[in-house]
């Protein structure tokens, strides 16, 4: 017998005693497809000058993708009975890309989790989703994965991106999973009742000279409420991420007096309503990235910006068969305050992103299904906000230039998945 079946034997061995004190169960998906992706960039004009106009520029890009219905992944999770209606769990899952390997299990960046249940509910440690992302997620017939995802979600991640905290584990933390966290959950017996609080340390070490310390950029706090019985549920939630808490120090280590407070406000409601022979699905979401900031050069005078991302989307799916006809449309439109010194004959400096998808899953066996997915986006006046109005449907970004004065800037994104799904 070759050392790999010993070894493989022995691990068998471990797992097999694990269940026999508690469950412990592997699960995952495999999820790899042929993907198309183009984004068109146009030329735009913010000036009273004639401007040569530029030839628009498309990149495109055809690839063996993963994660186009479900996201791949490999997890553990077990729970041991306590006795008293108390039970204690774990949940370790991390992400893979199966299309190349390039992405094993080195971390659990998905989620890793340990919680204590009981009739109390549910008291839960460690990376999670947050709050309002559930309702990205689950009120979308598409999620917020591959071609067809939720616009709403690509331009929220977007803005976390670009804003901060961010990471080493994801520069999209506080919006879509958050590290650290505390979190609490109904108990799930309240007559379709169910919702949760969690709240995320920043774990900023503290200065004894610095007026504020520690800063709190990285925190994170939010809830979410909702109803499920029968053909309805629906859920409010509501979301905060400090992107900025800072207080500028000279070269002695003293503070300047300079300050920036800068935090990312969520809040959204989603439903959903099962016909039968239809669902339908529905958002609607308000990101605002509000942010103050004073400087002794100012006196008394504070800056505020306090740009708002207004999104929505509606969706349907179909059982036909063994298969499900999927269709969702999405928009986010983008609100840019120019904050107390703007005169009132400033230009507006707003953008949108509308989204259409449509899809159909086969489901071979319960755990195997084929599936192919379409869409396109279309951008009003994305020169005014690129990095963050830019959703593409995948792949490459758009070519941007000008700096919102004249050049190219983010127009159309186009896709497409044919793929398999197995889950295990």
């Amino acid at each position: 017998m070759n050392r790999t079946i010993i070894a493989a034997a022995s691990m068998l061995s471990c797992v097999t005693a694990a269940t026999a004190q508690s469950s412990v169960t592997l699960f995952g998906v495999v999820d790899v497809g042929v993907s198309h992706y183009s984004a068109k960039s146009e030329f735009y004009n913010n000036t009273v000058a004639l401007v040569p106009p530029l030839p628009s520029v498309t990149r495109s890009q055809t690839v063996l993708s993963n994660s186009g219905q479900s996201n791949s992944r490999l997890g553990f999770r077990g729970t041991e009975d306590l006795g008293g209606g108390l039970a204690a769990s774990f949940w370790l899952e991390a992400g893979t890309t199966p299309d190349s390997g390039a992405t094993g299990v080195a971390s659990f960046n998905r989620r890793s989790t340990v919680s204590l249940s009981g009739p109390f509910g549910e008291i839960r440690l460690g990376r999670d989703f947050t709050p309002t992302f559930w309702n990205d997620s689950i009120f979308s017939p598409f999620s917020t994965i591959g071609v067809g995802a939720n616009v709403v979600s690509t331009v929220g991640t977007n803005l976390q991106t670009a804003r901060g905290p961010g990471s080493p584990v994801a520069a999209s933390d506080n919006y879509l999973r958050t590290s650290n966290s505390i979190g609490y959950f109904l108990p799930p017996n309240l007559g379709g009742v169910y919702g949760q609080l969690q709240y995320a340390l920043h774990e900023n070490v503290s200065q004894s000279n610095m007026a504020g310390s520690p800063s709190h950029r990285g925190r994170f706090f939010g809830g979410r409420l909702g109803y499920a019985a029968g053909p309805v549920d629906v859920a409010l939630a509501y979301g905060e991420s400090t992107a900025a808490d800072t207080t500028g120090m000279n070269a002695a280590g003293f503070p300047t007096g300079v300050n920036l407070d800068e935090k990312i406000k969520t809040i959204n409601l989603g439903a959903s309503y099962d016909l039968g022979f239809m669902k339908l699905f529905g958002e609607v979401s308000q990101v605002t990235d509000r942010a103050l900031s004073t400087a002794p050069a100012l006196g008394s005078l504070t800056l505020r910006d306090s740009d708002k991302y207004k999104g929505g989307l509606l969706g349907v799916t179909v059982p036909v068969g063994p298969g499900l006809i999927k269709a969702s449309y999405s928009r986010v439109k983008f609100d840019n305050d120019l904050g107390p010194l703007a005169t009132p004959f400033a230009p507006r400096r707003d953008a949108s992103a509308n989204k259409l998808a449509v899809g159909y899953d086969y489901n071979l066996s319960k755990r195997t299904a084929l599936y192919a997915t379409v869409a396109r986006i279309r951008i009003k006046d994305g020169q005014n906000n690129p990095a963050i109005m830019g959703a593409v449907t995948g792949g490459g970004a758009y070519l941007s230039t000008g700096t919102g004065t004249s050049g190219l800037a983010p127009r159309t994104s186009t896709g497409y998945d044919f793929g398999i799904r197995h889950a295990f």
